[in-house]
């Protein structure tokens, strides 16, 4: 198991994709943030069936920066209740662990 995460999060607008994108990079909160258009989501929103065309967010991010980035996340995010949903990595590669540690300032563990 290593302390890498994926954070699944989903908007329906590229530019808030893109600011929420940028803004974790810059203040070192992921190392690595991808966008994905065109994803349908179905959803239950107010008692009704709702559906809606987003843009899928996967974070790559550090078990410690993992606490900040939602707080970033939550305060640029245009939903009410915006999708956080952060999956440990039970495996990575060493060279990409060891990437994303660098670019995120990570201490090696000993």
């Amino acid at each position: 198991m290593t302390d890498l995460c994926i954070v699944y999060c989903t908007t329906d607008s590229r530019q808030n994709a893109e600011t929420i994108a940028n803004q974790l990079l810059e203040q070192n909160l992921a190392a690595c943030v991808q966008i994905m258009p065109g994803m349908t989501s179905v959803y239950r929103w107010d008692n009704q069936v709702m559906q809606a065309q987003e843009f899928l967010i996967l974070i790559k991010t550090h078990q410690h920066r993992l606490a900040q980035a939602e707080q970033l996340v939550t305060a640029l995010h245009n939903y009410d209740v915006p999708q956080w949903i952060a999956v440990p990595a039970c495996a990575a590669s060493e060279a990409y662990s060891s990437w994303i540690e660098q670019e995120l300032n990570i201490e090696k563990r000993k």
